[in-house]
This record gives structure tokens, sequence and C-alpha cells, in this order.
């Protein structure tokens, strides 16, 4: 099969995961399973990728515009009257049934935020009582609500038990949280806090990058699967696009060496990032730089297709080469919804689930990479427009 064709099939059973592995009750409407085995449930940050995925459902023709529209309404409309909130931030999992918490969950920034991008790609998409009920919702979030105003950042996470802990306080995949919290129409937050984290810099062979914690890979792509950086740099002239080309090199490049390590690990097995692995699941997973001079990552050799395919943007050629050999020569990788999570060959292992998080970086990196179309509806959103211009983005 030639690659333009595996690409196409990877999106379409993506989204088929995120189409049918959805919640109807009346009071759940639209939430998305967490991962097809943990069944009743659903992930905040699933269903910003699968109204994301929307758009491409309809263009591509898996789905008609009439039902995009009706599953985005109804979702949003359960978001703004069902699904439990604090001070407009959302818990992060969700029961696909009630819209209540679920395992003592966080009310989550972040997954928040990838919410409300979804819910962005959405209304710019169909446009009318879509976009009224996006409104409504991004209106009643309240940014200042989750900043720690001492250390000029955004709390790291808040639940009912022990209030607030941690901070945002280095670079990772949340710069939508700052883009979001400045266009605030209601509740911004002051730019200065995007410029408050540390940008640690790091090398791996000749490649300098202003790293993550642990140099996972969706750290590095999750903003980008919404905004387009290429084309834009910050007031201190960070390219943020570049820097995740280098990244996903130096992931490429230790992948590739560490093949006299770890059997699953080569230069067509690659893309260490958070996922399901032997030992259930790791977000520590990553390659170097990464912190407290390159220590901070992990590896047992487990590999997920979504950390190469999330990069589809960022390196193409080497990607292409990647997923030509997950399709051809691990057929124990496929399933209904394409690639399973992850596979660890000194380990005999295959992942018995999809991730909805991993399956939707795969969605939006391959539709930017085959269309561009969710850069452009992001990037045609007068909200973000108007936040990364208080951020002090600029052209190049």
């Amino acid at each position: 099969m030639k690659f333009e064709e595996i690409l196409d099939l990877e999106e379409r059973l993506s989204f088929d995961f995120f189409w049918k592995e959805v919640s109807l009750s009346d009071r759940g409407y639209g939430l998305i399973r967490d991962n097809t085995k943990d069944r009743n449930v659903a992930s905040i940050a699933s269903v910003g990728f699968g109204l994301s995925a929307l758009p491409a459902g309809v263009e591509r023709g898996w789905i008609t515009r009439k039902s995009g529209e009706e599953r985005a309404v109804k979702t949003l409309k359960s978001f703004l009257n069902n699904v439990e909130s604090k001070e407009g931030f959302f818990v992060h999992f969700i029961d696909m049934i009630e819209g209540r918490r679920a395992y003592r969950s966080e009310v989550s920034v972040i997954d928040t935020a990838l919410f409300l991008m979804g819910g962005l790609v959405a209304a710019e998409y169909f446009g009318g009582e879509t976009s009224e009920l996006f409104r409504t919702i991004y209106g009643r979030v309240n940014f200042p609500w989750y900043v720690n105003g001492e250390r000029n950042c955004f709390y790291m996470g808040h639940n009912y038990e022990r209030g607030f802990w941690g901070g945002w306080d280095r670079y990772a995949e949340q710069i939508i949280m700052y883009v979001l919290g400045a266009a605030s129409p209601t509740c911004p937050t002051d730019p200065s806090l995007y410029y408050s984290f540390a940008r640690d810099r790091g090398t791996y062979e000749e490649l300098e990058v202003i790293h993550t914690y642990t140099g996972s890979l969706f750290t590095y792509q999750f903003s980008h699967a919404w905004i387009d950086f290429r084309k834009i740099r910050d007031r201190d002239g960070i390219d943020w696009f570049e820097n995740s080309v280098r990244a996903s090199l130096a992931n490429w490049k230790y992948c590739s060496s560490e093949g006299k390590n770890y059997r699953t690990l080569h230069e067509r097995s690659w893309g260490l990032t958070a996922c399901d692995s032997p030992d259930g699941y790791r977000g520590d997973f990553g390659a170097p730089p990464s912190a407290k001079s390159n220590t901070a990552h992990r590896t047992d050799g487990t590999v997920p297709p979504c950390g190469a395919l999330g990069s589809i943007v960022f390196v193409p050629g080497i990607v292409e080469e990647t997923v030509k050999h997950y399709y051809e020569n691990t057929p124990e990788l496929w399933s209904e919804y394409g690639f399973l999570d992850a596979y660890n060959l000194d380990r005999n292992w295959v992942s018995d689930r999809v991730i909805g998080i991993d399956k939707g970086i795969t969605l939006l990196m391959i539709e930017n990479y085959r269309s561009g179309m969710i850069w452009e509806l992001t990037m045609g959103s007068q909200f973000i427009k108007t936040g990364l211009e208080r951020l002090g983005f600029s052209q190049r």
C-alpha cells in the first residue's frame, strides 16, 4: 500500500474512534472515551480532539455536514449544561453517562484548553449555533482563577481535596493555554504569563532544543496541532516550529542509536512519547535533551505509532518510512481504529487499546500534513489572532 493510502486509512479509522466511542446519553452527550478499554470514562481532551476532527470527517466524506454540525451543537450544549466544571474549567475524566467526575479527577487547565481548541475549530467550521455555544462556554472560563499570582504561572492542577498544586513553570505542551487566556473576552490573563515559564536549552548531538522535562514528543506537538507556528515568532524571536523539528530529529536519532539496546527501536521505529506500556500508562517516555542534565527521559523500548505520526509535519520524510514499516512489518499493531497504541518487541507485548489523545494528535497532524485545514480554521479565528497579538507574536 502506498504511503498516502496508509495515511488516509489511518486518519479515517482514527476518526471512527471519535465518531463511535461516544456517549449519546441525555446528560453525557458527546463525551468521548479516554480509551477503548475503560468503557465508562471519558476524557475532555478526547472530546477536544474529536470536535476538531469533525471538519475533516465532513470534507473527506466520512460523515455529512448535517450530522457533523448536530454532533458539535449537542456536544457543546452538554458541556454548557451538564458536564462538571468549576470556574468554567472542566474535570479531566468524566463519567460517560452522567457527565460527572470520575477517578477523583482534577479540574484541569490543560485538558480544558484542549477541549476549547476543539470547540473553537468546530465553531470556525460550522458557524451559527456552534459558534454561539462555543463563545458562551469560552466566556465562562475564569482564567485568572487558575493563576498563581506569586509565581506568575498557571497552577499545574486543582482538585477538590487538595486545592491547587504545582505550576506550569517550564516549556511543555501548554502554549494554547496562554493564547486562550490572553484572548478571553471576559476573564483574560496578563500576557506576561507566557513569558514567565523557563525555556531551558539542551543539545543532543548537533541539535539544540528548548526542551521539555522528559523530552516526550507530545509536548512538542499538541499546541502545534492547532496553531500554525511555521510563519510566526514571539517577541523574543523564538521559532517554536523549528524547535519541534529539532526535537523530532533528536528523538529519531536517539531511537536509531538505541537499537543496540532495544529491538523495537531503530530508524524506522521511533517516537518516544507518553503512551501505554507493558507496565501501564507512562507519561515520562522521551528522549534527550531532557531535564536534570539529560537524565529525566525514560524508555523501556516501548514505541507508540502516534509519536512519529504526530511529527509528520516536522519531519515528513522520516515519518513516511516509519509509517510504511509499521503497516508492512507489524500487522499485530493494526485494529479497527488503525494502529494500536504501542508495542514492545523485547517484552513480546502489543497494547490492547487505542487512546483518544494519541489518536487525536495522529489525526490532526495527518490532516495538517495533507491539507493544512486544522491550522487554517484555527488561525482564522479572531480569538486566536487576538491572543497571539497580545502575546507579542508576529509574522517572520
